[in-house]
């Protein structure tokens, strides 16, 4: 029994002396010296994979952050522990608190407008480790409205411009448009809120260049540099709307912290997610899609907001968002879903050139269904290429591929309004002579005047053409117009005048 005794212990020591300690880290710099480990015994890190656990040091509990147990009661409260950007203090600040306090019901409006898309704000802001201030910059840009275009044409709750959305790869043609695509366009102000910080390691200097644009806020940097002046944001002369576009952010951040103080109530936002992505394998109509959600339809494209046309192409959008307890409502019902085709719409490329009448002629429908359901003002030819939604019959059962849904057009060209007017032929003057003088075809004033295309004219010999209103209003020389061609027809042929749009300032 001793013998047994010995032997076990003598493995244990073994044991003990196989589970070495991994060479210890260095000191946490900073640390005082009562709290430091004689150089010849540095500390062990609290914490090696593998390794023990130790104690940490009363210097590293009080260099460290402690972690918050209890997770924010509500979204608002997440956002305020975020706040990282330096407070602006001025009287454009308080200017802009007072416009926003006193407009409870615009408040109302917006906040709870923004209840679908905020969480999912804040958690893309926490993964890229950014200030909680910029998930309130949709307040200032859109009021938290997807659906919104300003005057210059910027889109969507991040006011995207065209070119600007181009770079960020948002796409945008006849079936959708990313700038108000609630996940794209997140993705793509965050990205380039990121590269504006990285300009200038300053975010009111980056949210400046959001809104007037990276070489706008560069050059006045440098002018200001060379001039020996300050190049904060509040040095920089800067037009009026980028002058108040910090302070109208700062403004809404110290509402949002202290709410009570401005006698406004936000609603509660539940600190959770509103939406869940569903993945799509088929093209889909867009009632279909709300009716197997179990949603309404407006509820259903505040959440899509990016869909254009009465059908979702799985090309085109292979996910679409859905309240959170309906997306497996969705799944469920799309699985079981056997009452006809998913989809009645499909897409249709114009081969020629044509007018709306012709176009829905070919495509079977009203010319009124197919100018509504493709938005094709009055008095526009379709351009040849051009792709448009038209009815999906029985016989076509293939989706849309991909690179039409990511790349169909729509281009259209206005209508050349013509009108009968005579006149007087040149001497030696010939059909193929006028037509080259008016930019016609030979054939069409050959039929216009019931003569071959080589028939020559009489001098003073009035000749039937049928010319674009202005031309008409406006021919001269020795072929001059005789018709009831007079000041005011000209006048009625131009198009209105219309003052130049300046630009939304962005980048």
């Amino acid at each position: 029994m001793k013998l047994f005794h010995i032997a076990a212990l003598s493995t244990l020591l073994w044991i003990a002396g196989c589970a070495t300690v991994p060479p210890p880290m260095p000191a946490v710099p900073g640390a005082s010296e009562q709290a430091m480990t004689p150089p010849e015994a540095p500390p062990a890190p609290a914490f090696i994979p593998g390794g023990p656990l130790r104690p940490i040091t009363a210097a590293e509990a009080a260099s460290r952050g402690v972690a918050q147990l209890q997770p924010p009661a509500d979204l608002w409260e997440r956002i305020r522990r975020g706040f990282q950007m330096t407070n602006l203090e001025s009287d454009l600040v308080r200017q802009q608190e007072q416009w926003y306090s006193s407009r409870p019901d615009y408040i109302q409006r917006m906040t709870e407008r923004s209840r679908k898309y905020l969480f999912h704000v804040v958690e893309e802001l926490e993964r890229r480790n950014m200030p909680t201030e910029l998930a309130l910059l949709p307040f200032v840009e859109s009021a938290f409205n997807p659906q919104a275009v300003s005057s210059a044409r910027a889109a969507g709750m991040w006011q995207f411009m065209p070119a600007t959305g181009q770079y960020f790869e948002l796409k945008q043609n006849t079936f959708r448009d990313d700038r108000r695509d609630v996940l794209a366009s997140t993705r793509a102000a965050l990205d380039y809120l990121q590269k504006l910080y990285g300009l200038f390691g300053d975010w009111h200097l980056a949210l400046a260049a959001y809104n007037w644009g990276e070489g706008s806020v560069g050059r006045a940097i440098a002018r200001n540099q060379k001039l020996g002046l300050g190049t904060g944001y509040a040095d920089l002369n800067m037009p009026n709307e980028t002058r108040l576009y910090v302070p109208k952010l700062q403004a809404v951040k110290n509402i949002v912290a202290n709410p009570e103080n401005f006698r406004t109530e936000l609603p509660l936002i539940g600190n959770h997610p509103y939406f869940q992505s569903v993945v799509l394998t088929r093209d889909i109509d867009v009632d279909l899609a709300a009716r197997l959600a179990d949603v309404n339809v407006e509820d259903f494209k505040a959440l899509n907001p990016s869909l254009k046309r009465p059908v979702v192409l799985a090309a085109g959008n292979p996910e679409i968002l859905l309240p959170w307890d309906n997306a497996t409502v969705f799944e469920r019902n799309f699985e079981a879903y056997t009452a006809g085709q998913y989809a009645s719409w499909t897409a249709w490329s114009a081969p020629s050139t044509m007018s709306a009448v012709e176009a829905a002629r070919r495509v079977g429908m009203s010319e009124a269904d197919l100018r509504s359901v493709n938005t094709i003002p009055p008095r526009m030819l379709i351009k040849a290429g051009s792709v448009l939604i038209v009815p999906r019959s029985a016989r076509v059962q293939e989706d849309v591929t991909s690179h039409v849904a990511d790349n169909g057009q729509l281009n259209l060209a206005p209508e050349q309004v013509t009108r009968r007017t005579t006149v007087k032929a040149g001497r030696s003057d010939t059909v193929a002579s006028i037509a080259r003088r008016y930019r016609l075809a030979a054939p069409q004033v050959a039929e216009w005047n019931s003569v071959g295309t080589g028939a020559t004219f009489k001098a003073g010999q009035r000749v039937v053409l049928f010319l674009p209103v202005r031309m008409a209003g406006k021919s001269r020389g020795p072929a001059r117009a005789s018709g009831k061609s007079t000041a005011r027809n000209a006048k009625q042929a131009r198009p209105a005048a219309k003052r130049p749009v300046r630009p939304k300032p962005k980048g």
